[in-house]
């Protein structure tokens, strides 16, 4: 497994953020990772589902061709 890529982290920490280096340094990954956007979000959508939607709402080209 990589290590931590720390100066991005630093830099979206502290430039991006406007985080403190004390206030950086003191938090856990984690909370890094959930101030950046990350590990919060709604899961994308995979292919099954796709496919659910795309059966429930069809494109007007197929319904008029098929």
């Amino acid at each position: 497994m990589a290590g931590f890529d720390w100066p991005v982290l630093m830099r979206a920490g502290m430039r991006g953020l406007g985080l403190t280096p004390e206030v950086f340094w003191s938090l856990t990954p984690a909370e890094l990772r959930l101030m950046l956007g990350e590990g919060g979000g709604v899961v994308p959508m995979g292919r099954a589902r796709l496919s659910e939607l795309m059966a429930a709402f069809p494109d007007e080209d197929e319904r008029a061709s098929g």
